[in-house]
């Protein structure tokens, strides 16, 4: 099942479910109890917003071998993990703003992990059961700033540097989905998740022994080999198989 969070005519920032080419509304809590209203949007018409309003988002660095070795770095022997901001989240069409700060930003796409409970030190086995569903992501980084701070806050963590979107999608075999990213129609980007150093349930096992995850945070789980520089008018497609695809453009920084 697809879920959707979204904006259409008299329906201010509801949740939805996809249905062909409709969105149905839904009310309560997707990650508790809700029910799905008789009440359907074109999803053509609908304006698509950020699938979750995570707590806290989390990201994994060097998940896959060729990204770390095109940055000549070492593959982690532990997950490499990271903050980012849940101001830094947009959605499908939002608008990735280049700061002044920074004269290398990149694109990374991933895919995403939604956790649809409650989870702490959990069994790796058991991960699945604490995940709700995957969507899209793109980690944006300046890289710049990155390799100059030597950590990674302000690097990945300027507005607009978390795209998220189109939707959360409950049913997908994540251990092997191909993970594509194109700038302006050149394919920068492809791997399978099945290239990952750490698979997810071995991500969900390790976060949780250090913080407690909570329905709704995200898991960015790496980004293949082929990370490239961004630009004004610059148009980023990122595309995870059995989700489909999520479209953002790159603007200059606006106050």
């Amino acid at each position: 099942m697809r879920f959707v969070r979204y904006q259409a005519k008299n329906i201010p920032h509801s949740y939805g479910w996809i249905r062909e080419e409709d969105i149905g509304q839904i009310t309560g809590d997707i990650f508790a109890d809700y029910r799905r209203v008789e009440s359907y949007s074109p999803l053509n018409q609908a304006t698509l917003l950020p699938p979750v309003t995570p707590g806290k988002i989390i990201g994994v660095g060097r998940n896959y071998r060729e990204h770390a070795a095109e940055q000549g770095v070492e593959v982690p022997e532990i997950p490499l993990i990271f903050l980012k901001p849940p101001s830094s989240v947009i959605g499908p069409e939002g608008m990735i703003q280049i700061p002044p700060q920074s004269k290398e930003v990149v694109h990374e796409a991933e895919l995403a992990v939604v956790m649809g409970r409650k989870a702490r030190w959990i069994h790796s086995e058991d991960a699945f059961g604490a995940i709700f569903g995957f969507t899209l992501g793109n980690d944006v980084t300046a890289r710049d700033l990155q390799r100059r701070d030597g950590q990674w806050s302000r690097a990945k963590g300027f507005d607009t540097f978390c795209c998220l979107g189109p939707w959360i999608e409950t049913d997908l075999d994540a251990a092997d989905a191909m993970v594509t990213c194109r700038v302006n129609g050149e394919l920068r980007q492809m791997a399978s998740t099945r290239e990952m150093v750490f698979s997810i349930p071995q991500l969900v096992a390790y976060i949780s022994s250090i913080m407690t995850l909570e329905p709704g945070d995200i898991i960015l789980t790496g980004t293949p080999a082929g990370s490239g520089p961004l630009k004004p008018g610059d148009k980023v497609e990122v595309n995870v198989e059995g989700i489909g695809a999520m479209t953002n453009l790159v603007t200059a920084f606006e106050s």
